[in-house]
Protein backbone atom coordinates (compact mmCIF):
# COMPACT_ATOMS: atom_id res chain seq x y z
CA UNK A 1 0.00 0.00 0.00
CA UNK A 2 2.88 2.38 0.81
CA UNK A 3 4.31 1.79 -2.64
CA UNK A 4 0.95 2.42 -4.33
CA UNK A 5 0.39 5.65 -2.41
CA UNK A 6 3.88 6.80 -3.27
CA UNK A 7 3.33 5.95 -6.93
CA UNK A 8 0.03 7.85 -6.96
CA UNK A 9 1.50 10.80 -5.06
CA UNK A 10 -1.21 10.63 -2.38
CA UNK A 11 -0.27 11.37 1.27
CA UNK A 12 -1.07 8.59 3.75
CA UNK A 13 -3.18 11.00 5.83
CA UNK A 14 -5.40 11.75 2.83
CA UNK A 15 -5.86 8.08 2.07
CA UNK A 16 -6.89 7.18 5.62
CA UNK A 17 -9.20 10.22 5.83
CA UNK A 18 -11.25 8.96 2.89
CA UNK A 19 -11.20 5.39 4.18
CA UNK A 20 -12.77 6.63 7.41
CA UNK A 21 -15.33 8.72 5.50
CA UNK A 22 -16.58 5.66 3.63
CA UNK A 23 -17.46 3.99 6.92
CA UNK A 24 -19.53 6.93 8.15
CA UNK A 25 -23.28 7.29 7.48
CA UNK A 26 -24.29 10.01 5.01
CA UNK A 27 -25.35 12.98 7.15
CA UNK A 28 -27.22 14.47 4.18
CA UNK A 29 -29.23 11.32 3.42
CA UNK A 30 -32.54 12.79 4.64
CA UNK A 31 -31.93 16.07 2.84
CA UNK A 32 -31.10 14.25 -0.37
CA UNK A 33 -34.35 12.30 -0.16
CA UNK A 34 -36.33 15.51 0.38
CA UNK A 35 -34.62 17.27 -2.52
CA UNK A 36 -35.36 14.35 -4.80
CA UNK A 37 -39.02 14.29 -3.65
CA UNK A 38 -39.46 18.03 -4.30
CA UNK A 39 -37.77 17.75 -7.68
CA UNK A 40 -40.03 14.84 -8.70
CA UNK A 41 -43.16 16.48 -7.28
CA UNK A 42 -42.63 19.48 -9.55
CA UNK A 43 -41.59 17.32 -12.51
CA UNK A 44 -38.13 18.80 -12.77
CA UNK A 45 -39.32 22.39 -13.06
CA UNK A 46 -37.58 23.63 -9.92
CA UNK A 47 -33.97 24.73 -9.85
CA UNK A 48 -31.83 24.82 -6.71
CA UNK A 49 -33.12 28.20 -5.50
CA UNK A 50 -36.78 27.20 -5.62
CA UNK A 51 -36.01 23.85 -4.03
CA UNK A 52 -34.17 25.79 -1.30
CA UNK A 53 -37.30 27.91 -0.79
CA UNK A 54 -39.52 24.82 -0.63
CA UNK A 55 -37.19 23.25 1.93
CA UNK A 56 -37.56 26.39 4.05
CA UNK A 57 -41.33 26.09 3.74
CA UNK A 58 -40.89 22.66 5.27
CA UNK A 59 -38.76 24.16 8.07
CA UNK A 60 -35.39 23.03 6.71
CA UNK A 61 -32.96 25.93 6.80
CA UNK A 62 -30.42 25.10 4.09
CA UNK A 63 -28.01 27.34 2.21
CA UNK A 64 -28.70 27.50 -1.55
CA UNK A 65 -25.10 26.52 -2.28
CA UNK A 66 -25.55 23.27 -0.39
CA UNK A 67 -28.77 22.51 -2.28
CA UNK A 68 -26.96 23.23 -5.53
CA UNK A 69 -24.11 20.89 -4.56
CA UNK A 70 -26.46 18.06 -3.59
CA UNK A 71 -28.51 18.46 -6.76
CA UNK A 72 -25.30 18.22 -8.76
CA UNK A 73 -24.37 15.03 -6.88
CA UNK A 74 -27.83 13.59 -7.63
CA UNK A 75 -27.67 14.66 -11.26
CA UNK A 76 -30.73 16.95 -10.93
CA UNK A 77 -31.28 20.17 -12.83
CA UNK A 78 -34.29 22.20 -13.84
CA UNK A 79 -35.83 20.95 -17.07
CA UNK A 80 -37.43 24.32 -17.77
CA UNK A 81 -35.12 26.75 -19.48
CA UNK A 82 -35.89 30.27 -20.47
CA UNK A 83 -32.89 32.06 -21.84
CA UNK A 84 -32.01 35.06 -23.89
CA UNK A 85 -32.33 34.17 -27.56
CA UNK A 86 -29.20 35.40 -29.33
CA UNK A 87 -30.59 36.56 -32.65
CA UNK A 88 -27.56 38.65 -33.56
CA UNK A 89 -25.98 37.28 -36.74
CA UNK A 90 -23.81 40.19 -37.71
CA UNK A 91 -24.91 43.01 -39.95
CA UNK A 92 -27.53 41.50 -42.23
CA UNK A 93 -29.42 44.75 -42.78
CA UNK A 94 -29.32 48.22 -41.28
CA UNK A 95 -28.63 48.90 -37.59
CA UNK A 96 -30.55 51.78 -36.04
CA UNK A 97 -29.05 54.16 -33.46
CA UNK A 98 -29.87 53.86 -29.76
CA UNK A 99 -32.54 56.56 -29.61
CA UNK A 100 -34.03 55.27 -26.35
CA UNK A 101 -30.73 55.54 -24.43
CA UNK A 102 -32.20 53.76 -21.39
CA UNK A 103 -34.87 56.41 -20.89
CA UNK A 104 -37.58 53.93 -19.93
CA UNK A 105 -40.15 56.54 -18.91
CA UNK A 106 -43.05 57.41 -21.20
CA UNK A 107 -45.55 60.22 -20.71
CA UNK A 108 -48.45 58.59 -22.55
CA UNK A 109 -49.51 55.27 -24.09
CA UNK A 110 -48.03 54.29 -27.45
CA UNK A 111 -45.08 56.63 -27.08
CA UNK A 112 -42.32 54.08 -26.45
CA UNK A 113 -42.52 50.34 -27.09
CA UNK A 114 -39.81 47.74 -26.47
CA UNK A 115 -39.52 44.24 -27.87
CA UNK A 116 -37.27 41.19 -27.79
CA UNK A 117 -37.32 37.42 -28.28
CA UNK A 118 -36.76 34.78 -25.61
CA UNK A 119 -36.37 31.04 -25.88
CA UNK A 120 -38.11 28.30 -23.88
CA UNK A 121 -37.32 24.62 -23.73
CA UNK A 122 -40.26 22.43 -22.74
CA UNK A 123 -40.83 18.72 -23.26
CA UNK A 124 -37.61 18.53 -25.26
CA UNK A 125 -38.80 21.19 -27.72
CA UNK A 126 -37.83 24.82 -28.22
CA UNK A 127 -40.33 27.67 -28.32
CA UNK A 128 -39.70 31.30 -29.14
CA UNK A 129 -41.73 34.13 -27.60
CA UNK A 130 -41.85 37.59 -29.16
CA UNK A 131 -43.81 40.18 -27.11
CA UNK A 132 -44.02 43.95 -27.40
CA UNK A 133 -44.32 46.07 -24.25
CA UNK A 134 -45.49 49.66 -23.70
CA UNK A 135 -43.11 51.57 -21.45
CA UNK A 136 -45.91 53.85 -20.28
CA UNK A 137 -47.58 51.20 -18.12
CA UNK A 138 -45.67 47.96 -18.72
CA UNK A 139 -48.59 46.52 -20.70
CA UNK A 140 -47.94 43.67 -23.11
CA UNK A 141 -49.43 45.02 -26.34
CA UNK A 142 -49.35 41.64 -28.05
CA UNK A 143 -47.13 38.61 -28.54
CA UNK A 144 -46.45 35.73 -30.89
CA UNK A 145 -45.01 32.31 -30.12
CA UNK A 146 -43.57 29.71 -32.46
CA UNK A 147 -41.35 26.66 -32.70
CA UNK A 148 -38.86 28.46 -34.97
CA UNK A 149 -37.41 31.98 -34.73
CA UNK A 150 -38.50 32.94 -38.25
CA UNK A 151 -39.08 36.49 -39.45
CA UNK A 152 -42.85 35.95 -39.32
CA UNK A 153 -42.56 35.64 -35.53
CA UNK A 154 -41.67 39.34 -35.44
CA UNK A 155 -43.65 40.57 -38.45
CA UNK A 156 -46.89 38.98 -37.21
CA UNK A 157 -46.34 40.51 -33.78
CA UNK A 158 -45.77 43.91 -35.35
CA UNK A 159 -48.91 43.65 -37.51
CA UNK A 160 -51.02 42.80 -34.48
CA UNK A 161 -49.60 45.63 -32.38
CA UNK A 162 -50.10 48.26 -35.08
CA UNK A 163 -53.83 47.59 -35.05
CA UNK A 164 -54.16 49.59 -31.83
CA UNK A 165 -52.64 52.75 -33.28
CA UNK A 166 -54.86 55.63 -34.37
CA UNK A 167 -52.30 57.43 -36.51
CA UNK A 168 -51.88 60.38 -34.15
CA UNK A 169 -49.06 58.82 -32.12
CA UNK A 170 -45.39 59.73 -32.16
CA UNK A 171 -44.10 56.24 -31.44
CA UNK A 172 -40.65 54.69 -31.18
CA UNK A 173 -39.90 50.95 -30.98
CA UNK A 174 -36.71 49.75 -29.33
CA UNK A 175 -35.09 46.32 -29.77
CA UNK A 176 -31.70 44.70 -29.78
CA UNK A 177 -29.68 44.26 -32.97
CA UNK A 178 -31.23 40.89 -33.80
CA UNK A 179 -31.40 40.02 -37.48
CA UNK A 180 -35.21 40.25 -37.52
CA UNK A 181 -35.10 43.95 -36.63
CA UNK A 182 -32.41 44.68 -39.22
CA UNK A 183 -34.52 43.28 -42.05
CA UNK A 184 -35.61 45.65 -44.81
CA UNK A 185 -39.24 44.49 -44.48
CA UNK A 186 -39.29 45.34 -40.76
CA UNK A 187 -37.69 48.75 -41.22
CA UNK A 188 -40.05 49.52 -44.10
CA UNK A 189 -43.11 48.59 -42.00
CA UNK A 190 -42.01 51.00 -39.26
CA UNK A 191 -41.28 53.78 -41.74
CA UNK A 192 -44.71 53.39 -43.35
CA UNK A 193 -46.31 53.98 -39.95
CA UNK A 194 -44.04 56.90 -39.09
CA UNK A 195 -42.44 54.91 -36.24
CA UNK A 196 -38.91 55.71 -35.09
CA UNK A 197 -36.65 52.66 -34.78
CA UNK A 198 -34.17 52.36 -31.91
CA UNK A 199 -31.66 49.59 -31.15
CA UNK A 200 -29.53 48.61 -28.17
CA UNK A 201 -25.80 48.71 -28.47
CA UNK A 202 -24.31 45.39 -29.50
CA UNK A 203 -24.23 42.88 -26.64
CA UNK A 204 -25.68 45.29 -24.07
CA UNK A 205 -28.81 43.79 -22.48
CA UNK A 206 -29.17 46.75 -20.07
CA UNK A 207 -30.22 48.94 -23.00
CA UNK A 208 -33.43 46.89 -23.13
CA UNK A 209 -33.73 46.14 -19.41
CA UNK A 210 -37.51 46.50 -19.09
CA UNK A 211 -38.39 43.67 -21.47
CA UNK A 212 -35.63 41.56 -19.92
CA UNK A 213 -37.20 42.20 -16.51
CA UNK A 214 -40.58 41.11 -17.85
CA UNK A 215 -39.07 37.82 -19.01
CA UNK A 216 -37.69 37.28 -15.51
CA UNK A 217 -41.06 38.00 -13.87
CA UNK A 218 -42.88 35.66 -16.23
CA UNK A 219 -40.38 32.89 -15.53
CA UNK A 220 -40.76 33.28 -11.76
CA UNK A 221 -44.53 33.72 -11.65
CA UNK A 222 -45.67 31.53 -14.50
CA UNK A 223 -43.17 28.93 -15.66
CA UNK A 224 -41.97 27.74 -12.28
CA UNK A 225 -45.36 27.91 -10.60
CA UNK A 226 -47.36 26.04 -13.24
CA UNK A 227 -47.62 22.48 -14.47
CA UNK A 228 -48.08 21.79 -18.18
CA UNK A 229 -49.40 18.66 -19.83
CA UNK A 230 -48.24 19.52 -23.35
CA UNK A 231 -47.01 22.34 -25.58
CA UNK A 232 -50.60 23.22 -26.46
CA UNK A 233 -51.51 23.34 -22.78
CA UNK A 234 -48.53 25.63 -22.16
CA UNK A 235 -49.74 28.02 -24.87
CA UNK A 236 -53.24 28.09 -23.38
CA UNK A 237 -51.88 28.85 -19.92
CA UNK A 238 -49.53 31.48 -21.34
CA UNK A 239 -52.50 33.30 -22.85
CA UNK A 240 -54.19 33.28 -19.44
CA UNK A 241 -51.06 34.58 -17.75
CA UNK A 242 -50.70 37.44 -20.25
CA UNK A 243 -54.31 38.42 -19.56
CA UNK A 244 -53.62 38.25 -15.80
CA UNK A 245 -50.42 40.29 -16.17
CA UNK A 246 -52.19 43.06 -18.08
CA UNK A 247 -55.52 43.15 -16.26
CA UNK A 248 -55.05 41.95 -12.69
CA UNK A 249 -51.40 42.04 -11.62
CA UNK A 250 -50.93 45.29 -9.72
CA UNK A 251 -47.72 47.33 -9.62
CA UNK A 252 -46.59 49.77 -6.97
CA UNK A 253 -45.23 52.19 -9.61
CA UNK A 254 -48.72 52.24 -11.18
CA UNK A 255 -50.32 53.37 -7.89
CA UNK A 256 -51.43 49.85 -7.07
CA UNK A 257 -53.20 49.32 -10.39
CA UNK A 258 -52.74 46.80 -13.17
CA UNK A 259 -51.27 48.07 -16.47
CA UNK A 260 -54.59 48.26 -18.32
CA UNK A 261 -56.48 49.70 -15.36
CA UNK A 262 -53.79 52.36 -14.99
CA UNK A 263 -54.00 53.25 -18.69
CA UNK A 264 -57.78 53.54 -18.56
CA UNK A 265 -57.65 55.54 -15.31
CA UNK A 266 -55.15 58.08 -16.64
CA UNK A 267 -57.00 58.47 -19.92
CA UNK A 268 -60.28 59.13 -18.09
CA UNK A 269 -58.56 61.59 -15.76
CA UNK A 270 -57.20 63.48 -18.76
Amino acid sequence: MKALLKLAGIPRSTYYYWVNQFDRPDKDATLKTLIQEIYDEHKGRYGYRRIRDELRNRRYQVNHKKVQRIMKELGLKSLVRMKKYRSYKGKVGKVAPNILERNFNANKPNEKWVTDITEFKLFGEKLYLSPILDLYNGEIITYTIGSRPTYSLVSDMLDLSLERLTGDESLSIHSDQGWHYQMKQYRHALKEQGITQSMSRKGNCYDNAVIENFFGIMKSEFLYLSEFESIDHFKQELEKYMDYYNNKRIKAKLKGMSPIKYRIHTQQAA
